[in-house]
């Protein structure tokens, strides 16, 4: 099992690293969401910079349960943009990121949860 945590670990970290970067270098594939729902731009830039502090939180161990929580936080939203605005298959990567989520939240935590 502690393989599997590695690997979801791995997995949410790219994905994290990739969409951060992306809203803060302005890509408009991944800021015009935020448009749709009404947001500022600028909160595009928090979540890219939420994102990136979280891919590399999740690999301490003091901070991995909280950093995965806070993402699983924002793939909460993401599944929910793609519920309602796009293609249902399209929530399906958020989803998967979101599940990743609560396996690192449940077997890294620190006995707040479990």
């Amino acid at each position: 099992m502690k393989n599997v945590v590695w690997a979801a670990m791995a997995f949410v970290t790219l994905m994290m690293l990739m969409g951060g970067v992306m809203k803060l270098m302005g890509n408009p594939a991944a800021t015009t969401s935020f448009a749709t729902l009404g947001l500022p731009a600028l909160f595009a830039t928090f979540i890219g910079v939420c994102e990136i502090a979280g891919a590399f939180g999740i690999w301490f161990r003091r901070t991995s349960m909280y950093a995965a929580g806070g993402i699983a936080i924002i793939m909460v939203g993401a599944v929910y943009y793609h519920l309602m605005h796009t293609p249902v298959a399209e929530a399906t990567p958020a989803f998967v990121v979101l599940f990743c989520c609560g396996l690192i939240v449940n077997r890294r935590g620190t006995g707040i949860i479990g």
